[in-house]
């Protein structure tokens, strides 16, 4: 039988089979318990179940063990279990100086942690399918973490680390709790813009943690646009020494792609590269000779360049030796592809490209050239073995794109975007929701609230259509953005978003509920290091003291 959040005036109950009851009598503790759900005990993001007590029980750093269950599929020497018992252990204990005293086990009646998981994934990286699905259970010296999968470990660490707290005296408290827990959505995701302002990969693996904090599940990175193309390249080296703002350093090397995605995969994330194009595409010629399109004033070039060129087959045999490559290097089975936001006027302008139109008969549509060069980009991603991920706008002229192929609706109010959501679903294709999310527009006082109203599930379908939303992204684009700002403006207005995509919509469907736990959580922040912004007037505990 499991406490329900309710009304201030009564407590509901569920029983094992699923059935809710109303008791006539309400017990003051069950009313205490019920109040914990939201306050001094919440968890951000919500556990889909969440049955916590009062009876508390006292830490110790030097009697604190993480260790591996006896029926566990996997045993030390687990890569991501090993690295997070050390780093869980100096964010249970932040004031302990050494993480070495979680592997020891030398004093009489430690606290122990045992996780077990079902399926030895531990050298592996997480995907599409990668259950995060774990069950928490804190009782007398001891808490017990099962999971199907290394990845619902992680979950369940960063949750029961959040069940831990201090009181004025600094000692470390962990109540009784019973967790049932997995993601409502697959695909939690926060885009970063490294194009516009140059991030440094020590700014990215901060921005990784604090996405581990919030059970976000996938980086897009967004690493290459107009003004600049810092990626480099080990077959078109000319791309990043030419197209990037420095060629030396604002650049992320083959060592520093490597760092983030083992930095992400200890922490449960994938990493989705996207390499936009025909558009967004001005630094790339820069390295690439003939890729972009020449625009015309006249009868003769303007000297300036447009889009990728369409028309030339040397385009699509340098995307197939650039896109074979960033295949070898990003593991993650899905790639993001762009497609958004084409200027068509310098295709037009180009008599080359109004003569391959013709050839093609495309007649003057030049939303059929689009679709014909998406068409060739898709098909040299799936030759090696890739999902495509696009912008909605690939949707919007080329309706028949490959049905595995994912739409990514990035544009307008939320009459509109809901109309989408309706439009491509109802044709099939999955989706994700990024268009509420766009928190690089900031305003003054609690814009968080927007973000977690949003129900990405909310539109005119069936049921089968709505299944097809596989989740949403916060997006943080880079126009105004760098490392100076990034951190306070993404957190913990991104956590919001967060537990809308990992909890129980009902459960969660107050803002003012919300409001003291994700205070509690900010506070978590500020204490792990994460420059996160003030939600109100007030103070934390422990404030940050890094600046």
């Amino acid at each position: 039988m499991q406490l329900l959040p309710s009304s201030d005036s009564e407590v509901m109950y569920m029983d094992s089979s699923g059935r809710v009851t109303r008791p006539n009598v309400i017990f003051p503790l069950l009313i205490i318990l019920q109040s914990c759900l939201y306050t001094v005990e919440g968890v951000w993001p919500l556990p889909q179940t969440f049955i916590p007590s009062s009876e508390q029980y006292r830490l110790s750093p030097q009697a604190f063990y993480f260790g591996y269950g006896r029926q566990s599929a996997v045993q030390p020497g687990c890569s991501v279990l090993d690295s997070a018992f050390k780093r869980y252990f100096s964010l249970v204990f932040p004031d302990f100086t050494s993480a070495y005293g979680a592997l020891r086990f030398s004093v009489d009646k430690p606290f122990t942690v045992e996780v077990s998981v079902d399926h030895d994934d531990c050298e592996g990286y997480p995907n599409e399918d990668s259950s995060e699905r774990y069950n928490l259970s804190v009782s007398t010296g001891h808490a017990s973490l099962n999971a199907e999968t290394v990845w619902g470990a992680l979950r369940g660490l960063e949750t029961f680390s959040q069940l831990v707290y201090q009181d004025d005296y600094g000692s470390y408290f962990v109540n009784k709790t019973v967790i049932e827990d997995f993601p409502r959505f697959q695909f939690r995701a926060i885009l970063l813009d490294t194009s516009r302002h140059y991030l440094p990969v020590q700014t990215i693996l901060k921005t990784l943690d604090a996405m581990a904090y919030s059970k976000f599940n996938v980086f897009h990175w967004h690493i290459v646009d107009d003004p600049s193309f810092p990626y480099q390249s080990r077959s078109f080296p000319d791309l990043s020494s030419k197209g990037a703002f420095h060629p030396m350093t604002h650049i992320y090397t083959q060592s520093d792609v490597r760092r983030v995605i083992s930095h992400a995969r200890l922490r449960g994330i994938r990493i989705l590269p996207e390499f936009d194009s025909p558009g967004h595409t001005k630094s790339w010629g820069k390295g690439q000779p003939d890729l972009l399109t020449p625009c015309y004033k006249g009868s003769v070039p303007s000297g300036t360049f447009g889009p990728v060129n369409p028309a030339l087959p040397s385009t699509y045999q340098f995307m197939k030796g650039l896109f074979k490559e960033v295949s070898s290097v990003f593991p993650d089975s899905y790639i993001h592809l762009g497609g958004d936001e084409v200027d068509f006027s310098c295709w037009r302008s180009n008599p080359d490209v109004r003569a391959f139109m013709q050839k093609m008969g495309f007649g003057g549509d030049f939303t059929k050239l689009e679709a014909y060069y998406m068409e060739n980009i898709v098909n040299i991603t799936s030759s090696l073995n890739k999902t495509s991920i696009v912008w909605q706008d690939v949707f919007d002229y080329h309706e028949k794109i490959p049905k595995d192929t994912v739409l990514q609706i990035w544009k307008g109010t939320p009459a509109k975007y809901k109309e989408e959501l309706s439009r491509i679903t109802k044709a099939g294709m999955r989706v994700l929701l990024a268009a509420p999310w766009y928190i690089n527009h900031i305003s003054y006082g609690q814009d968080w609230r927007n973000s977690y109203t949003v129900q990405p599930q909310n539109f005119s379908g069936t049921d089968e259509q709505k299944k097809l939303v596989i989740g949403g992204e916060v997006c943080m684009w880079g126009e105004y953005v760098d490392a100076t700002n990034l951190t306070p403006r993404l957190w913990p207005r991104a956590s919001a978003a967060a537990e809308r995509l990992w909890s129980d919509e009902k459960q969660t469907s107050s803002v003012d509920k919300a409001f003291p736990r994700l205070q509690d959580f900010r506070c978590k922040l500020l204490r792990r290091g994460i420059q996160a912004e003030p939600l109100y007037v007030g103070h934390c505990k422990h404030e940050y003291q890094g600046i």
